[in-house]
């Protein structure tokens, strides 16, 4: 992998010298209200100079203190998912390969699921924390097994019970919401209030995909996503459940998805999107040194 020209703040090591890799998966295909999110990924490395390396909340700096390498966009075929996917697949695989953690841009969340599908295959017992509106486990959407409305369920055919950890949900079908009830996965609505107890029940240091749909944010902090739902999360909140399980969990991949940046003409979407991309990369740690959290940074 070369380096980019257009790349994240801060983003600067070689691919050798990373512990956290970066890519891009400009993918809507599947977009069932607006579509855009394909445009997500390079919206973020563009207005990433809005924002600094060093981070007031951890004390550390993109530049000096995370090794992250942005490996760019995946040139994606619109229109093929599987074909799509299988290329996502590789890509995360070829970075788990090499001891490093896959960071995945989207993007829609339909994305999540080739990535899934490489770190299941080095991870077998991998585990999922799921932070997003909508359930997203649908069997099918309009007769279409592969969609981001049913990246969840095609994750759970995967992984099986007991492996799957939702959190602020607030948007499904009835017959989601009784999939959720048979106890196969793990749902919270609305809110985080049992995250801290979900992670105690997580094995130590077992392996975990951490994905995230930016639509948990509430719409009135971040309108820059395809189907926005109201009773949503703060920033802050959102930060700091990344945070708890940065600092508590081996997490071997993660992802950032569902950002819309045409549909913000302000640019707030994007600029929460890129401050929380540097809190993420600053938080995490490879898998290999996770700790004790005494001996990590405070975090505020």
């Amino acid at each position: 992998m070369q380096a980019k020209t257009n790349q994240f703040i801060g983003c600067e090591c070689t691919f050798d010298e990373a512990e956290i890799v970066l890519f891009g998966a400009p993918y809507d295909s599947t977009a069932s209200f607006r579509p855009g999110t394909r445009f997500g990924p390079n919206a973020m490395r563009m207005e990433s100079v809005g924002i600094e390396t060093y981070s007031m909340a951890i004390g550390r700096d993109l530049a000096f203190d995370a090794k992250v390498f942005d490996s760019g966009d995946i040139e994606l075929p619109f229109g093929d998912q599987a074909r799509a996917l299988a290329l996502i697949e590789s890509r995360a695989a070829e970075i788990a390969a090499a001891g490093k953690i896959p960071f995945l841009l989207g993007g829609e969340h339909l994305v999540t699921l080739g990535a899934v599908r490489a770190l299941a295959a080095v991870f077998p017992q991998l585990h999922i924390i799921h932070f997003d509106a909508h359930a997203d486990l649908r069997e099918d959407y309009l007769g279409n097994p592969l969609s981001h409305a049913t990246v969840m369920r095609r994750c759970y055919d995967l992984l099986g019970d007991g492996r799957i950890f939702q959190f602020g949900i607030r948007s499904g079908t009835g017959e989601e919401r009784e999939f959720m009830l048979q106890g196969r996965i793990t749902s919270e609505l609305f809110g985080d209030d049992t995250l801290a107890k979900v992670i105690d029940t997580i094995p130590s240091g077992a392996p975990v995909y951490l994905t995230i749909d930016m639509d948990v944010v509430d719409p009135a902090e971040f309108p820059g996503t395809g189907t926005p739902e109201a009773g949503g999360w703060s920033y802050l909140r959102l930060v700091r459940n990344m945070r708890l399980i940065a600092q508590r969990l081996a997490v071997v991949g993660i992802d950032n998805v569902e950002l819309n940046p045409q549909l913000d003409p302000s640019g707030r979407s994007t600029a929460l999107a890129c401050k929380f991309l540097r809190e993420e990369l600053l938080s995490l740690r490879p898998p290999s040194s996770l700790r004790s959290t005494d001996d990590w940074p405070t975090m505020v």
